[in-house]
């Protein structure tokens, strides 16, 4: 039985991906997470009594933890999604995310290295590290055009910034010392046990509470979206199927202005969940400042993937966004217990435009 290593298991992405791999696959599965605000092992109850599952709360930024896991788990194949993963929360406090998606993916990059020197041919020539990222380091695209494979860097913001530059340190652990790694960029993902700061579960408890739904700009702003599923399902048949040292782009298909995207999900709990004295849930939307350095567009040709390896997205936006809202509205006790804490749906990123 292999031993997939997991970084960031207990977030959104990750949680998703762990119990995909209990479920549907024979895979050994061991996660490892610092749980940061949006780790969250409630979200993995259903696989926490697995025999095939093992959880290490461990900080990718902390070198020897790292390579500690990799002798006590001997992995075969690691999947590495940890990250500061939040735009607005980079505007704010960008130290954390060069810490843990530069320096976290160096020492991992590092322990797989001396991990996988250390094995016979046999384990050598099995051994994978995938490279999880975004569509964002990309920057913006215009009114036309797909973002490629071959596309430029061009990141305009500090998370943005900080996942190119891992996607550069996987790409150079490759051609300089041959450890065999695979990356991917992702376009927008939405679904179950998403961290509710991002676009959708905002839109979706703000409109439950009756509060202001608010929408950055006039809501022009594009998004290709991607549901979670899917991607997970896109991530094993890289790990299985990819072509050592290439990257594949990840998409689903479904660009979508900010603003259709809302109306939709409005749509959706007008239907799900009517509130008489609310009314029609699009009367709570609310245009807000811009967020500093926004990107226009974000889009994903996923030709790759598709021609080389089979993949294609299976949910269409509007089932995808069903089986979320349904979701959410299922699991209440869930998002309760996080809004209970820290993070209270409060607007962040707000740090002035000097240009």
């Amino acid at each position: 039985m292999k031993t997939i290593l997991v970084t960031g298991g207990a977030g959104f992405i990750g949680s998703n991906l762990v119990h995909h791999l209990i479920r549907h696959t024979n895979y050994r599965v061991v996660n490892v997470d610092k749980l940061t605000y949006s780790g969250n092992r409630e979200s993995l109850q259903d696989v926490e009594k697995s025999d095939r599952y093992t959880f290490e709360q461990t900080d990718i930024c902390d070198a020897g933890a790292v390579s500690a896991v990799f002798q006590t788990h001997q992995p075969d194949l690691v999947m590495h999604l940890a990250a500061e993963s939040h735009v607005d929360r980079s505007i704010d406090g960008p130290a954390d995310f060069l810490n843990t998606n530069i320096m976290g993916t160096f020492n991992l990059l590092e322990a797989a290295r001396s991990y996988w020197q250390n094995l016979d041919k046999d384990a050598q020539s099995v051994f994978r590290f995938l490279h999880i990222s975004t569509d964002e380091v990309f920057g913006s695209l215009g009114s036309e055009g797909l973002f490629k494979e071959s596309t430029c860097y061009q990141p305009n913001s500090p998370y943005s910034a900080s996942k190119a530059s891992s996607d550069h340190l996987v790409r150079a652990w490759f051609h300089t010392y041959g450890l065999p790694t695979l990356s991917t960029n992702c376009s927008n993902n939405y679904g179950p046990y998403q961290f509710p700061e991002k676009l959708i579960p905002v839109v979706i408890l703000k409109a439950l509470k009756g509060d202001p739904i608010p929408v950055y700009g006039k809501g022009e702003n594009i998004r290709d979206w991607l549901f979670v599923e899917d991607h997970v399902r896109a991530l094993l048949t890289v790990l299985e199927k990819g072509q050592v040292g290439q990257t594949y782009n990840v998409g689903g298909n479904t660009e979508q202005t900010n603003l259709e995207l809302v109306k939709k999900i409005c749509s959706l709990l007008d239907e799900l969940q009517p509130n008489h004295a609310i009314g029609r849930h699009e009367e709570l939307i609310t245009f807000v400042t811009d967020r500093p350095g926004h990107d226009l567009r974000y889009a994903i040709d996923a030709s790759k993937i598709k021609e080389e390896l089979g993949w294609q997205p299976q949910m269409t936006l509007e089932t995808g966004l069903r089986k979320t809202v349904q979701w959410y509205l299922d699991h209440e006790d869930w998002w309760q217990r996080i809004l209970s804490g820290a993070y209270r749906l409060e607007r962040i990123g707000l740090q002035e435009n000097s240009k």
